[in-house]
């Protein structure tokens, strides 16, 4: 064969494949928080819904269990389970199209193992179309008790089946294994070439390693690892809100900002919150909710040293899993447009930070609070992430 014809051939074999068809990499990392309970090929998550859906039984059962309640939502892409790579290559590519270019993984390690795991492994890293979308882990260590177990979460007994602490060995195993599975994937999402790892609870990593100085001890031996590992270093985050901020067991007599010098000392390098469920009361509505969140980024711009990346909610109610739950009103697409277009203000007003900004969530259906489309408003938050970051860019 001779070298034209070759080179011509190796253009259309590169011109029909799936990476030169990945969008450019855009001005802002919209981040959406991906929980991983939606799957029906992992067992362990059977205890808590038997009926092998994942947490879709949660959703699907809600009527049933509280007749004439006002909680009506349905998926429009039904109860599909997401531990399915032809699943998530849809989901991302609607994702991507939509211009959210990151999901953080919700990441669980309970009883010596990972936990809904499978979502990731088998349905985001097995899809065709991946390199449409960044990711990185948020490490859930919160406690289990038993408020997912539909059948007996309304006696609230808040049993704790597992817990969120664990010790110096297993922490090290972990991290030596996210770092060979996940940190050297194509698409893992780096911050200055720095692999992107957020911690939860502050307070079960601490007593799980047994104090803060051990705390900081462990995080020293594991971005030693992550260069080991190649990369320039670790970019540690965690979940800002308020017990993460304080532990009695730190001394910080000696610091005017005592929140910021614990989370220093432990060694993180910046934030960003979960939910506003963890700093503003949500009974309320949500462009008051919105004010008060816009009010918190700046105060820890003031309080903090540290990168805060902006934050914005969807929603929030409850009542899925509990029964009655204090609920966001007037969280429409338009209202959650203003509200992202707020934090896209705040990352243009804070050039020397990466332009990333964290949406709660993807999918969190539970939670009432998700970028998947449903029957009340259809594809609404989609499009309003797509306005926002899509088509003003095209526009400029």
């Amino acid at each position: 064969m001779g070298m034209r014809r070759f080179l011509l051939l190796l253009l259309i074999l590169l011109a029909t494949r799936g990476p030169l068809r990945s969008q450019p990499r855009a001005q802002y990392d919209v981040a959406a928080y991906l929980y991983p309970a939606y799957a029906a090929d992992d067992p362990r998550l059977r205890p808590f819904w038997p009926m092998g859906m994942g947490e879709w039984e949660t959703v699907l059962t809600m009527q049933s269990r509280n007749p004439g309640h006002y909680w009506d939502r349905r998926p429009l892409w039904g109860y599909v389970n997401e531990a399915d790579p032809a699943v998530m290559e849809m989901e991302i590519d609607q994702a991507a199209d939509h211009g959210v270019n990151v999901f953080i993984f919700d990441w669980y390690w309970y009883d010596g193992r990972p936990f809904m795991e499978t979502t990731l492994t088998n349905g985001f890293l097995k899809a065709r179309n991946r390199d449409r979308m960044q990711f990185y882990l948020m490490w859930a260590n919160h406690d289990v008790v038993n408020v997912w177990d539909t059948r007996i979460s309304r006696l609230k007994e808040d049993n704790v089946i597992w817990t969120g602490r664990i010790g110096r060995d297993e922490f090290e195993k972990i991290c030596r294994r996210n770092i060979e599975l996940f940190f050297k994937q194509p698409g893992y999402y780096k911050i200055d070439g720095k692999p992107v790892f957020m911690i939860y609870d502050v307070k079960n990593f601490i007593d799980g390693l047994g104090g803060v100085e051990q705390a900081a001890d462990a995080v020293r031996w594991f971005r030693k690892e992550v260069r080991r590992a190649g990369f320039p270093g670790l970019e540690l985050q965690f979940t800002m809100w308020g017990p993460n901020l304080n532990y009695s067991g730190f001394d910080s007599s000696k610091s005017d900002r005592p929140a910021e010098a614990l989370v220093r000392k432990i060694g993180f390098d910046s934030s960003s919150h979960y939910q506003f469920c963890h700093f503003i009361y949500m009974d309320d509505e949500y462009d008051k909710i919105v004010d008060r969140a816009a009010a918190e980024w700046e105060r820890l711009d003031r309080d903090f040293s540290l990168p805060y990346y902006p934050h914005v909610s969807i929603g929030w109610d409850n009542s899925p899993r509990i029964g009655e739950s204090p609920r966001v009103r007037g969280n429409t697409p338009e209202a959650f447009e203003a509200a992202l277009r707020r934090a896209k203000a705040w990352v243009d007003a804070h050039p020397g930070q990466h332009p990333l900004i964290t949406v709660n969530s993807w999918n969190e259906w539970t939670e009432t609070s998700y970028l998947e489309p449903d029957n009340v408003n259809g594809y609404g938050y989609l499009e309003a992430v797509r306005r926002v970051f899509l088509n003003d860019e095209k526009s400029n």
